[in-house]
């Protein structure tokens, strides 16, 4: 994709402000419908197809809040990271176990996962 624009959304009494870095401010009621308001708003002004250009949309919750919401987005990514490393790390193990003439449910015990688990592993250590 393009560039990304930054959405800050910022709380008032009838809903929510959007000011798009570079273009202008727009309103929703609802922040669930901040994106796809953004969206339509710099498609607009750029006279290009919404799904042609990124969109960070920030809620401005208060100093404290906001700091607050990015350290869980911070922890949900890290998580995210976390699983990922997991799951390769039991595929490649997962592989050496049978290698080594372990049933599936040899290495479910071994590595404490169900033994469909194990299954998902090792089909995806041979089709990825």
């Amino acid at each position: 994709m393009g560039k990304t624009y930054t959405v800050r959304a910022k709380r008032w009494k009838k809903g929510w402000e959007l000011h798009i870095e570079g273009l202008g401010v727009t309103q929703v009621k609802k922040l669930t419908d901040a994106e796809a308001v953004a969206r339509d708003y710099i498609a607009l002004d750029l006279d290009a197809s919404p799904q042609s250009f990124d969109l960070e949309l920030a809620p401005d919750v208060g100093e404290d809040l906001n700091k607050e919401m990015r350290a869980a987005r911070n922890a949900i990514d890290a998580l995210a990271a976390a699983q990922l490393d997991a799951a390769a790390s039991s595929r490649a193990v997962a592989r050496r176990l049978r290698n080594e003439g372990l049933t599936g449910r040899e290495i479910a015990v071994a590595l404490r996962i169900s033994p469909q688990r194990v299954s998902q592993l090792l089909k995806e250590g041979r089709s990825g």
